[in-house]
């Protein structure tokens, strides 16, 4: 049986594998190499009844978005004690893309 620790890291690989969104991270953890453990994991809470994600968002409209994260993520629950939670995505906060095609040079967004 999968444990927590595998699961959160196969959810935060599926997250980066969704085009247009990638895991929310703290501050200052967005690209740390130096950590022992995938900051990415930070994006993600399991609990009994829920899984819940934290997402960045870099893409528009966000329906079809939730849709491909929704089909990225429920079939790894599938043979897990979290089959049967629900999945809550909440997008924190939206990429700089999203509003412009043009980046500013003055400012670096993250991942």
């Amino acid at each position: 049986m999968i444990g927590e620790s595998a699961l959160t890291d196969r959810i935060v690989a599926a997250i980066d594998s969704v085009e247009g969104v990638h895991p929310a991270v703290p501050m200052g953890l967005q690209n740390s190499q130096w950590l022992p453990w995938n900051a990415g994991s930070a994006a993600v809470d399991l609990d009994d009844t829920v899984v819940q994600i934290r997402v960045v968002a870099a893409t528009l409209p966000l329906r079809p978005l939730m849709r491909s994260l929704e089909a990225a993520i429920r079939p790894l629950l599938d043979q897990t004690p979290w089959a049967a939670a629900r999945l809550r995505v909440h997008v924190v906060d939206l990429h700089t893309d999203v509003f412009s095609t043009e980046s500013d040079p003055d400012h670096d967004c993250g991942p």
